[in-house]
């Protein structure tokens, strides 16, 4: 049983990076296809928009299909669909059907995104211990990759069609071959009947309290996405290439974060990651906002993504864990909402530099950390057999 838990861990690992790298092969093809298509940069954020309602749409189908046929069934067919649509943008040529393949690839990016980390809570649950955000870590690794890829598939000349075509026969191929590795579902023990009403009432209030806290930080983490480099250029006057190091500072502090917090999460506790690190985060936006020196708001920026890290897969977690029986349809509610927050962080922080300075925007990803912050008790709640979540601490 170990080695196959181990297998299984690798294998999760493996369709977090395929996730992470067929979402970036497309984000390096959107000039070319921008380009191609003729649409101009307000056109592309609506198609993008449209991104987001496919992968929503993707999330809320694929945790109810891993929750009926199980993630080792569901992971891989989305994985291979994932990959599949990948191919549509980059043959694209009309806006209208730039528009329709976004909107079915996202349906895709979402199913095999909420059905992998079901299959993730499924191995953390077996593990006894966190894991989840090594997971969430790898996604980010995924998306490296895609940039080398597809920088290198640019300077041979390679256009979108071929490079993504190439991208998703690869896809297509790992998604099968790594199938073998996943758990199979395990079977779970009965409610007690004196539970069942209290599990009805109680554990779906506690998702959707976990999905407001998953859209406020990744809100957060949407604005810093969009709005870093723009920060440090626009309001610090920093030379371009000193701006860009604003979002590579974050980027690289959330990546280590997240490959760390699974250790602190074991010895101090899940809520302390949320609480200690959405304060973190707090401190760290405000300094963004107030700081007069590029290397205090680069240290802002550092601080914010190291906070953040380890937030989103201790909310993506505690959501899986509630209800074994219904963790794809929970962890897709959570996903879901979270997704909704990430597309609307940079659009947030757009509409408010109509009302006062870019810098003064981020005091509002302030207030959200510090609401997270404070309602991190919310994975003090009990887990459905009456007995909170918790994980044995291993040498």
């Amino acid at each position: 049983m170990e080695k196959s838990l181990r297998v299984a861990r690798a294998v999760t690992f493996v369709y977090f990076i395929l996730n992470g790298t067929l979402l970036g092969m497309w984000v390096v093809q959107i000039p070319a296809i921008e380009e191609r298509v003729g649409i101009s940069h307000a056109a592309l954020g609506g198609f993008l928009v449209l991104l987001g309602v496919g992968a929503f749409c993707g999330m809320q189908l694929g945790g109810r299909l891993a929750d009926r046929f199980g993630p080792r069934t569901v992971v891989p067919l989305a994985g291979v669909l994932c990959s599949t649509t990948l191919i549509l943008p980059g043959l694209a040529e009309q806006p209208w059907v730039l528009g329709a393949a976004l909107l079915i690839f996202g349906f895709g990016n979402g199913t095999l995104d909420v059905s992998m980390n079901a299959h993730a809570v499924q191995v953390e649950r077996a593990y006894r211990r966190p894991v989840m955000s090594a997971f969430h870590a790898t996604f980010s690794v995924g998306g490296v990759l895609a940039a080398l890829v597809g920088a290198a598939a640019i300077g041979i000349g390679w256009g979108p069609a071929p490079t993504l075509t190439t991208a998703a026969g690869l896809g297509i191929l790992i998604a099968m071959a790594s199938a073998s590795g996943l758990l199979p579902v395990a079977p779970e023990e009965p409610a007690a009947p004196s539970d069942t009403e209290a599990r009805k009432a109680a554990v779906p209030t506690r998702i959707w309290l976990l999905a407001v806290l998953a859209f406020l930080v990744m809100l957060c983490e949407g604005a810093a996405n969009d709005w870093s480099v723009l920060h440090l250029k626009t309001v610090l006057h920093a030379p371009e290439s000193t701006a860009a190091f604003a979002y590579g500072t974050f980027a690289a502090t959330m990546t280590i974060g997240r490959l760390l917090a699974d250790r602190v999460s074991a010895r101090f506790g899940s809520l302390a990651v949320l609480r200690y690190g959405a304060a973190m985060a707090t401190i760290g936006i405000t300094l963004v906002a107030l700081a007069p020196w590029i290397w205090a708001a680069l240290a802002g920026w550092a601080l914010f993504g190291l906070g953040l890290s380890g937030t989103v897969p201790q909310l993506f977690s505690a959501a899986g864990h509630a209800d074994p029986a219904a963790a794809g349809a929970n962890v897709s509610r959570v996903a879901g909402l979270g997704y909704v927050g990430m597309l609307a962080g940079p659009a947030t922080i757009g509409w408010l530099t109509h009302l006062v300075d870019l810098n003064h925007t981020f005091l509002l990803p302030a207030l959200f950390c510090a609401i997270a912050a404070a309602a991190a008790g919310i994975l003090r709640t009990p887990a459905p057999s009456g007995q909170p979540q918790t994980f044995q601490q291993t040498p």
